[in-house]
């Protein structure tokens, strides 16, 4: 019922509109109508006429809006054409559907509508039965006015928590679902700046050691691919790639004068470089971010038979980002150009890996990397070129 209906405060007569259906309650009093704003809708059903307008009228003048009926099957039709209804009131025993078959159905169709039985059976089995089955509550006929108020009360109050809580609950969920996203995007922001750090250093690394300009890309390039071929998780390819970009890092810490001599090291110098491995792990390690890329750096010189250093692990105790790397970081080593000597072919430089598989490569990657074709191997270095190219010199204008 709509503000602006008018009612009275004597005995209630449901109407009928001109097309059958319902049209809204009533009441006249003296010749005087009065508006009242009606909050909640009440569907009450009984299949006794006398009682059904006795509930009706007591709510009605109660402030609440009441929809009589008189059987179950019709309360159903009217739940589902209407979804609306904040209670509903139903005698226990009627002809046709009973009112403990209408709560089933009602607690299919709208579980969250309390429902309310009244009895005239004073027997507490079957009160007990209505409430298991879902009833809110059940009142015994006679009943006073007080005791039909107080109970509807009570179940609307109910219902209206229920409502506010599923509400706070929506709410809330949709507040962390919103704060989540924030973070997750705050992370990402954050791990970008990560990589733009890395990209920075590495950059500077190439700089310092001009003679395997580009190393670090194309080989963090390889060995995604590789670990992509062995169908690893994307997170743990991001920690491999990079460790694959950083293996050098420790490089940084090395003399310019051995790093950048033209000719053969002398022993001294040999045991020197070989510290860049440990360096660029103490560089690293203690930064959270880069814990797990650490011992790629560290053990990124280790063969597979025990032979690398520098700690002369073999086969699964080199982790196995690493021994990715190892195959990568030769591979490219071999197809690319020196001072000292002109690349190898994409197709000799397979032929090396495979021919070093068991010794210095774990051999169960060499073959994943012998899946991958050439064109594949000759396309991500034509892009690293590229990308190398642009960093240079600046993107052509046209």
């Amino acid at each position: 019922m709509a503000y602006g209906q008018q009612i009275c405060m004597s005995p209630v007569s449901a109407t009928v509109g001109e097309s059958g259906e319902w049209g809204g309650s009533r009441v006249a009093s003296a010749g005087l109508w009065l508006p009242i704003m009606v909050d909640e809708r009440i569907l009450v059903v009984d299949d006794e006429d006398a009682l059904r307008d006795v509930v009706c009228s007591i709510l009605i003048q109660a402030g609440f809006e009441c929809r009589p009926l008189s059987s179950g099957a019709e309360a159903l039709a009217a739940l589902r054409s209407d979804g609306g209804y904040s209670l509903l009131l139903s005698d226990m025993i009627m002809e046709g559907m009973d009112g403990l078959t209408l709560l089933a159905q009602v607690r299919q169709m709208q579980p969250e509508l309390p429902v309310v039985m009244v009895t005239a059976v004073h027997d507490v089995s079957i009160a007990l039965t209505a409430l298991r089955n879902g009833a809110y509550d059940y009142l015994l006929k006679p009943f006073e006015r007080e005791q039909l108020l107080a109970i509807v009360r009570r179940a609307l109050e109910t219902r209206r928590l229920k409502l506010e809580n599923l509400a706070y609950q929506t709410k809330l969920e949709s507040l962390v679902a919103a704060r989540t996203e924030m973070l997750r995007q705050t992370l990402a922001d954050l791990e970008r700046s990560y990589d733009i750090t890395l990209e920075a250093l590495g950059d500077a690394l190439d700089l310092k050691d001009a003679e395997t300009e580009g190393h670090s890309r194309r080989v963090t390039a390889f060995t995604i691919a590789i670990a992509r071929a062995m169908g690893m998780p994307q997170d743990q390819v991001r920690v491999i790639a990079r460790g694959a970009f950083l293996h050098d890092v420790g490089k940084m810490a090395i003399p310019d004068a051995i790093l950048r001599k033209p000719g053969r090291l002398t022993g001294e110098e040999q045991a020197i470089m070989r510290q860049h491995a440990a360096l660029g792990y103490q560089m690293l390690r203690k930064i959270p971010f880069l814990h797990e890329a650490s011992e790629i750096v560290y053990c990124h010189q280790e063969h597979f038979d025990g032979s690398g250093y520098p700690r002369g692990l073999k086969a699964e105790q080199i982790p196995l980002g690493a021994r990715i790397f190892a195959i990568a970081d030769t591979f490219d080593a071999m197809t690319s150009d020196r001072p000292y000597r002109a690349a190898q072919s994409i197709s000799s430089g397979r032929r090396e890996i495979q021919r070093y598989s068991g010794h210095q490569f774990d051999p169960d990657i060499v073959e994943v990397f012998l899946s991958i074709s050439e064109q594949i191997w000759q396309q991500l270095r034509n892009e690293i070129e590229a990308q190398s190219s642009t960093r240079r010199f600046g993107p052509r204008k046209n």
